[in-house]
Protein backbone atom coordinates (compact mmCIF):
# COMPACT_ATOMS: atom_id res chain seq x y z
CA UNK A 1 0.00 0.00 0.00
CA UNK A 2 1.12 3.16 -0.91
CA UNK A 3 1.62 6.88 1.44
CA UNK A 4 -2.29 8.00 1.34
CA UNK A 5 -3.69 4.80 0.13
CA UNK A 6 -7.02 4.68 2.20
CA UNK A 7 -7.63 1.23 1.36
CA UNK A 8 -7.74 -1.38 4.09
CA UNK A 9 -5.82 -3.87 4.54
CA UNK A 10 -8.56 -6.15 3.77
CA UNK A 11 -9.29 -4.02 0.43
CA UNK A 12 -6.08 -5.36 -0.91
CA UNK A 13 -6.26 -8.85 -0.12
CA UNK A 14 -10.07 -8.66 -1.62
CA UNK A 15 -8.50 -7.31 -4.83
CA UNK A 16 -5.67 -9.61 -5.47
CA UNK A 17 -8.27 -12.20 -4.92
CA UNK A 18 -10.43 -10.40 -7.43
CA UNK A 19 -7.04 -10.14 -10.06
CA UNK A 20 -5.90 -13.92 -9.32
CA UNK A 21 -9.31 -14.64 -10.17
CA UNK A 22 -9.74 -12.88 -13.40
CA UNK A 23 -6.14 -13.65 -14.48
CA UNK A 24 -6.74 -17.38 -14.02
CA UNK A 25 -9.99 -16.89 -16.89
CA UNK A 26 -8.34 -14.71 -19.14
CA UNK A 27 -4.34 -14.87 -19.03
CA UNK A 28 -3.87 -11.30 -19.92
CA UNK A 29 -0.15 -10.13 -19.69
CA UNK A 30 -1.05 -6.71 -18.54
CA UNK A 31 -3.16 -9.04 -15.33
CA UNK A 32 -0.05 -11.23 -14.90
CA UNK A 33 2.03 -7.65 -14.96
CA UNK A 34 -0.06 -6.15 -11.85
CA UNK A 35 0.02 -9.13 -10.18
CA UNK A 36 4.25 -9.03 -10.50
CA UNK A 37 4.22 -5.57 -9.56
CA UNK A 38 2.02 -6.01 -6.17
CA UNK A 39 4.56 -9.23 -5.11
CA UNK A 40 7.63 -7.39 -5.90
CA UNK A 41 9.45 -7.16 -3.09
CA UNK A 42 9.13 -10.61 -2.70
CA UNK A 43 12.06 -11.27 -5.01
CA UNK A 44 13.98 -7.89 -3.21
CA UNK A 45 13.16 -10.16 0.09
CA UNK A 46 14.89 -13.60 -1.33
CA UNK A 47 17.63 -11.96 -3.45
CA UNK A 48 19.24 -10.42 0.23
CA UNK A 49 19.02 -13.46 1.46
CA UNK A 50 20.70 -15.08 -1.35
CA UNK A 51 23.14 -12.20 -1.62
CA UNK A 52 23.99 -12.23 1.82
CA UNK A 53 27.70 -13.72 1.85
CA UNK A 54 28.04 -14.00 -1.90
CA UNK A 55 31.70 -11.86 -2.87
CA UNK A 56 30.97 -8.43 -3.84
CA UNK A 57 31.67 -8.91 -7.27
CA UNK A 58 27.89 -10.61 -7.09
CA UNK A 59 25.20 -7.47 -7.83
CA UNK A 60 22.08 -7.97 -6.00
CA UNK A 61 20.58 -5.94 -8.47
CA UNK A 62 21.63 -9.18 -11.17
CA UNK A 63 19.96 -11.54 -8.30
CA UNK A 64 16.93 -9.56 -8.40
CA UNK A 65 16.78 -9.83 -12.45
CA UNK A 66 16.77 -13.34 -12.45
CA UNK A 67 14.52 -13.56 -9.51
CA UNK A 68 11.68 -11.46 -11.18
CA UNK A 69 11.70 -14.60 -14.12
CA UNK A 70 11.29 -17.18 -11.04
CA UNK A 71 8.01 -14.73 -9.81
CA UNK A 72 6.44 -14.22 -13.66
CA UNK A 73 6.82 -18.22 -13.95
CA UNK A 74 5.37 -19.18 -9.99
CA UNK A 75 2.33 -16.46 -11.10
CA UNK A 76 1.80 -18.02 -14.42
CA UNK A 77 2.08 -21.73 -12.63
CA UNK A 78 0.36 -21.18 -9.82
CA UNK A 79 -2.97 -22.26 -9.31
CA UNK A 80 -4.96 -20.70 -6.50
CA UNK A 81 -7.46 -23.32 -5.97
CA UNK A 82 -5.66 -25.87 -4.72
CA UNK A 83 -5.17 -23.52 -1.55
CA UNK A 84 -1.76 -23.18 -1.43
CA UNK A 85 -0.05 -20.20 -0.25
CA UNK A 86 1.30 -18.42 -3.05
CA UNK A 87 4.28 -16.27 -1.21
CA UNK A 88 5.40 -19.82 -0.16
CA UNK A 89 5.35 -21.24 -3.34
CA UNK A 90 6.73 -18.37 -5.21
CA UNK A 91 9.59 -17.78 -2.68
CA UNK A 92 10.97 -21.39 -3.98
CA UNK A 93 10.39 -20.43 -7.68
CA UNK A 94 11.95 -17.31 -7.29
CA UNK A 95 15.16 -18.67 -5.28
CA UNK A 96 15.43 -21.59 -7.46
CA UNK A 97 15.87 -18.76 -10.71
CA UNK A 98 18.26 -17.49 -8.72
CA UNK A 99 20.25 -20.07 -7.95
CA UNK A 100 20.59 -21.57 -11.56
CA UNK A 101 21.02 -18.36 -12.72
CA UNK A 102 24.36 -18.15 -10.59
CA UNK A 103 25.20 -22.03 -11.10
CA UNK A 104 24.80 -21.05 -15.24
CA UNK A 105 27.16 -18.40 -14.62
CA UNK A 106 29.75 -20.78 -13.09
CA UNK A 107 30.43 -18.30 -10.53
CA UNK A 108 32.56 -20.54 -8.25
CA UNK A 109 36.11 -21.49 -8.98
CA UNK A 110 36.40 -25.83 -9.35
CA UNK A 111 39.25 -25.12 -6.40
CA UNK A 112 36.37 -24.37 -4.14
CA UNK A 113 33.70 -26.81 -5.29
CA UNK A 114 36.99 -29.16 -4.76
CA UNK A 115 38.18 -27.97 -1.33
CA UNK A 116 34.53 -28.36 -0.28
CA UNK A 117 34.31 -31.55 -1.15
CA UNK A 118 37.20 -32.67 0.94
CA UNK A 119 36.10 -30.82 3.52
CA UNK A 120 32.91 -32.90 2.99
CA UNK A 121 34.49 -36.12 3.35
CA UNK A 122 36.53 -35.00 5.97
CA UNK A 123 33.58 -34.82 8.06
CA UNK A 124 32.26 -37.71 6.86
CA UNK A 125 35.46 -39.94 7.72
CA UNK A 126 35.93 -38.41 11.33
CA UNK A 127 32.28 -38.57 12.57
CA UNK A 128 32.20 -42.17 11.27
CA UNK A 129 35.19 -43.02 13.57
CA UNK A 130 34.62 -39.78 16.39
CA UNK A 131 30.71 -40.82 16.16
CA UNK A 132 29.99 -37.76 16.90
CA UNK A 133 30.44 -34.04 14.54
CA UNK A 134 34.07 -33.39 14.86
CA UNK A 135 34.83 -29.84 16.11
CA UNK A 136 37.37 -27.67 14.33
CA UNK A 137 40.37 -28.75 15.76
CA UNK A 138 39.97 -32.00 15.18
CA UNK A 139 38.69 -31.30 11.44
CA UNK A 140 42.24 -29.28 10.60
CA UNK A 141 44.10 -32.33 11.77
CA UNK A 142 42.23 -34.70 9.53
CA UNK A 143 42.35 -32.05 6.85
CA UNK A 144 46.36 -31.32 7.55
CA UNK A 145 45.03 -27.51 8.69
CA UNK A 146 45.48 -24.91 11.25
CA UNK A 147 42.19 -24.20 12.46
CA UNK A 148 42.98 -20.54 11.43
CA UNK A 149 43.82 -22.25 8.04
CA UNK A 150 40.69 -24.00 8.03
CA UNK A 151 37.98 -21.11 9.31
CA UNK A 152 39.49 -19.20 6.13
CA UNK A 153 38.48 -22.31 4.36
CA UNK A 154 35.18 -21.78 5.58
CA UNK A 155 35.38 -18.03 4.20
CA UNK A 156 36.13 -19.80 0.78
CA UNK A 157 33.30 -21.86 1.18
CA UNK A 158 30.81 -19.64 1.87
CA UNK A 159 30.55 -19.22 -2.01
CA UNK A 160 29.04 -22.74 -1.99
CA UNK A 161 26.97 -22.11 1.22
CA UNK A 162 24.09 -20.48 -0.90
CA UNK A 163 21.68 -23.67 -0.05
CA UNK A 164 17.88 -23.36 0.20
CA UNK A 165 16.67 -25.95 2.89
CA UNK A 166 14.86 -28.30 0.98
CA UNK A 167 18.05 -28.88 -1.28
CA UNK A 168 19.71 -29.86 2.00
CA UNK A 169 16.48 -32.75 2.95
CA UNK A 170 17.33 -33.70 -0.69
CA UNK A 171 20.82 -34.45 -0.27
CA UNK A 172 21.48 -38.08 -1.86
CA UNK A 173 18.25 -38.07 -3.39
CA UNK A 174 18.82 -35.50 -6.42
CA UNK A 175 18.80 -31.93 -6.53
CA UNK A 176 15.00 -31.26 -7.27
CA UNK A 177 13.24 -28.57 -5.01
CA UNK A 178 10.31 -29.32 -2.42
CA UNK A 179 8.31 -26.65 -4.82
CA UNK A 180 8.93 -28.44 -8.70
CA UNK A 181 7.39 -31.54 -6.70
CA UNK A 182 4.15 -30.61 -6.14
CA UNK A 183 1.29 -32.79 -7.97
CA UNK A 184 -1.33 -30.97 -9.23
CA UNK A 185 -3.83 -32.85 -7.50
CA UNK A 186 -5.90 -32.17 -4.93
CA UNK A 187 -5.66 -35.42 -2.89
CA UNK A 188 -2.01 -36.49 -0.95
CA UNK A 189 0.17 -39.14 -2.29
CA UNK A 190 0.31 -41.26 0.99
CA UNK A 191 3.75 -42.97 -0.70
CA UNK A 192 4.88 -38.91 -1.27
CA UNK A 193 3.65 -38.19 2.32
CA UNK A 194 5.72 -40.66 3.92
CA UNK A 195 8.67 -40.36 2.08
CA UNK A 196 8.12 -36.32 3.18
CA UNK A 197 7.85 -36.82 6.45
CA UNK A 198 10.82 -39.18 6.67
CA UNK A 199 12.78 -36.42 4.99
CA UNK A 200 12.00 -33.83 7.36
CA UNK A 201 12.83 -36.35 10.22
CA UNK A 202 16.36 -36.83 8.62
CA UNK A 203 16.71 -33.43 8.69
CA UNK A 204 15.76 -32.77 11.86
CA UNK A 205 17.79 -35.30 13.57
CA UNK A 206 20.85 -34.28 11.61
CA UNK A 207 20.11 -30.65 12.89
CA UNK A 208 20.01 -32.45 16.65
CA UNK A 209 23.23 -33.92 16.34
CA UNK A 210 25.25 -30.24 15.63
CA UNK A 211 27.06 -28.55 18.09
CA UNK A 212 24.55 -26.03 19.67
CA UNK A 213 26.45 -22.79 17.94
CA UNK A 214 25.98 -24.32 13.96
CA UNK A 215 22.17 -25.11 15.34
CA UNK A 216 21.39 -22.06 16.56
CA UNK A 217 22.90 -20.45 13.53
CA UNK A 218 20.42 -23.02 10.78
CA UNK A 219 17.24 -22.27 13.59
CA UNK A 220 17.93 -18.36 13.29
CA UNK A 221 18.39 -18.61 9.40
CA UNK A 222 16.32 -20.69 8.09
CA UNK A 223 13.41 -21.26 10.85
CA UNK A 224 13.52 -18.04 12.15
CA UNK A 225 14.34 -15.84 8.75
CA UNK A 226 17.26 -13.40 10.49
CA UNK A 227 19.71 -12.36 8.73
CA UNK A 228 23.10 -13.45 8.86
CA UNK A 229 23.83 -10.00 10.78
CA UNK A 230 21.31 -10.14 13.50
CA UNK A 231 22.43 -13.68 13.95
CA UNK A 232 26.12 -12.10 14.44
CA UNK A 233 24.35 -9.67 16.88
CA UNK A 234 22.57 -12.73 19.02
CA UNK A 235 25.83 -14.27 19.12
CA UNK A 236 27.46 -11.41 19.91
CA UNK A 237 29.98 -12.03 16.62
CA UNK A 238 30.73 -10.50 13.49
CA UNK A 239 28.58 -10.89 10.77
CA UNK A 240 31.47 -12.56 8.84
CA UNK A 241 31.74 -15.70 11.73
CA UNK A 242 28.60 -15.75 11.41
CA UNK A 243 29.28 -16.68 8.13
CA UNK A 244 31.81 -19.10 8.47
CA UNK A 245 29.10 -20.76 11.45
CA UNK A 246 26.65 -21.01 8.58
CA UNK A 247 29.20 -22.64 6.44
CA UNK A 248 30.47 -24.98 8.58
CA UNK A 249 26.91 -26.35 9.37
CA UNK A 250 25.45 -26.29 6.17
CA UNK A 251 28.91 -29.14 5.29
CA UNK A 252 28.42 -30.57 8.57
CA UNK A 253 24.30 -31.16 7.61
CA UNK A 254 25.24 -32.63 4.05
CA UNK A 255 27.50 -34.93 4.98
CA UNK A 256 25.56 -36.25 7.89
CA UNK A 257 22.46 -36.68 5.20
CA UNK A 258 25.09 -38.19 2.57
CA UNK A 259 25.51 -40.66 5.47
CA UNK A 260 21.82 -41.37 6.10
CA UNK A 261 20.84 -41.50 2.34
CA UNK A 262 24.16 -44.37 1.69
CA UNK A 263 22.79 -46.70 4.78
Amino acid sequence: MLPGDQRTADDVEAGIVALWRKFGEQREHGLRDRLVLHYAPLVKYVAGRVGTGLPAHVDVSDLIQSGIFGLVDAIEKFEPERGLKFETYAMQRIRGAILDDLRAQDWVPRTVRGRAREVERGIERLGAKLQRTPNDAELAGELGLTVGELRDVYAQLQLTSVVALDELAAAGRGSTSLADTLEDETAEDPVALLVDQDNRRQLAEAIGRLAERDRVVVTLYYFENLTLAEIGRVLGVTESRVCQLHTRAVLRLRAKLLEVAEV
